[in-house]
């Protein structure tokens, strides 16, 4: 019989539509191979109930706490009179604990992976100490609360400023606690390393991947824009996520009137799910299209001239971008958002920065100028970044602790 392992994550990792559920979803299948995985999760948009089925089929059992976000956040303010993240509280919940008490004691489970650094606050209990626990971090999360710091102004700046503090101290605490640490790229681990140097022989990390087979653009896809001979600028991501709405709220004011003074008939999707206010208003400039959730991200990346990520705020690596580079698209990105990727600037992606940055590559993209870019930047992703190469990263440290084992 396979060893039981308890995981935990802070959302239902499927569908694997966004960058933690995509991570978490192989990790989860990834996992079953070996365990009787037991899994923990918490379900924070409604039409995702719909998939526990989906998910129970890697699982031994499964426990789905719901996450009301207004609740969430208002159960967060407690962090204030602790003196605590708020992030911990945000997801706290009772129920969850005392299934995965129940769970850990009736299997005797002596292994642990813990997705996402709010979740570990289940499992640093004394009672688990003699278990074997790894921790997931993915990114160094305080350090994202600080970047958010330096864009707010008072008093969300120092409401961030506060957040990134007290959660690089909880983010120590578990490295220092359990077995192993895991970020996403070498870089996040280099800098998780340099903020808790007393973990650093623990720290490891295994990047995401992208399913070449899925995100392939020879398979046939139906046009999703009218026809027309116009370029087509895209941006995918979850548009409730802070850095992706800056992001496209950059660039629709700073860089989008240009391009249209110079291809009047240039269209900017906007694809992604939930959809703030703000990046709805977007909708009323001309040439900007809001699209909110669609079924399928891959007709939009097809039939797409160009993609941008003009990410200012980032940390580990954008799947977005995969995707984007394994349909072999040309991408312009920036260079903090390319991080943990390691393209080539100028024959793989186009890095950009500033505003004219991306009017200039934009225009030799449109001008045909880069007619291998897409075709080498899928080279690459299929070369470097599936998930059948990285995940048994992994099973070098999990029922193996006995020294440390170097994945950089």
């Amino acid at each position: 019989m396979k060893p039981a392992l308890l995981f935990l994550c802070h959302r239902i990792p499927y569908p694997p539509n966004k960058g933690d559920k995509i991570r978490s979803y192989h990790l989860l299948k990834h996992l079953s191979k070996r365990y009787r995985v037991f899994l923990g999760a918490f379900i924070d948009d409604k039409n995702d109930w719909k998939y526990k089925e989906n998910v129970d089929q890697w699982c031994e059992e499964s426990y789905f706490a719901r996450l009301t976000p207004l609740l969430a956040k208002f159960r967060s303010l407690k962090g204030f009179i602790l003196g605590e993240p708020l992030t911990i509280h945000y997801y706290r919940d009772q129920s969850l604990d005392r299934w995965l008490r129940r769970i850990v004691d009736r299997e005797d489970i002596q292994e642990m992976l813990i997705y996402s650094s709010s979740m570990a606050q289940y499992v640093l209990d004394p009672a688990f100490a003699g278990s074997r626990r790894y921790m997931d971090f993915v990114d160094v999360d305080s350090d994202k609360w600080q970047q958010y710091a330096a864009k707010k102004a008072w008093p969300l700046s120092w409401v961030f400023h506060r957040e990134a503090t007290s959660l690089q101290e909880f983010e120590k605490k578990v490295a220092n606690a359990f077995d192993a640490s895991f970020l996403v790229s070498r870089q996040e681990a280099d800098l998780f390393r340099r903020l808790v140097p007393s973990a650093a022989d623990k720290i490891a990390h295994f990047r995401n991947g992208v399913d070449v087979d899925t995100f392939d653009p020879q398979l046939s896809y139906a046009n999703p824009y009218e026809e027309s001979a116009a370029p087509i600028i895209v941006f995918t991501g979850a548009m409730d996520y802070w850095p992706n709405e800056d992001a496209v709220t950059w660039f629709a004011q700073e860089v989008f009137n240009t391009i249209r003074q110079r291809w009047p008939e240039t269209q900017f999707y906007i694809v992604g799910s939930r959809p703030s206010q703000k990046v709805l208003r977007l909708a009323s400039i001309e040439g900007v299209c809001v699209t909110g959730r669609v079924p399928d991200v891959r007709p939009y990346l097809h039939y797409a001239t160009a993609i941008v990520v003009p990410i200012h705020i980032a940390r580990g690596i954008q799947n977005k971008i995969l995707e984007a580079m394994a349909m072999a698209k040309p991408v312009v990105v920036t260079s903090m958002g390319l991080e943990g990727i390691d393209a080539d600037d100028g024959t793989e992606v186009l890095v950009a920065d500033q505003a004219d940055e991306f009017i200039e590559k934009l225009s030799w993209v449109f001008q045909g100028q880069m007619p291998t870019l897409g075709s080498k930047a899928r080279e690459r992703v299929c070369k470097e970044f599936s998930w059948e190469s990285s995940l048994p990263e992994l099973d070098k440290w999990m029922g193996k602790i006995t020294s440390p084992v170097d994945v950089s």
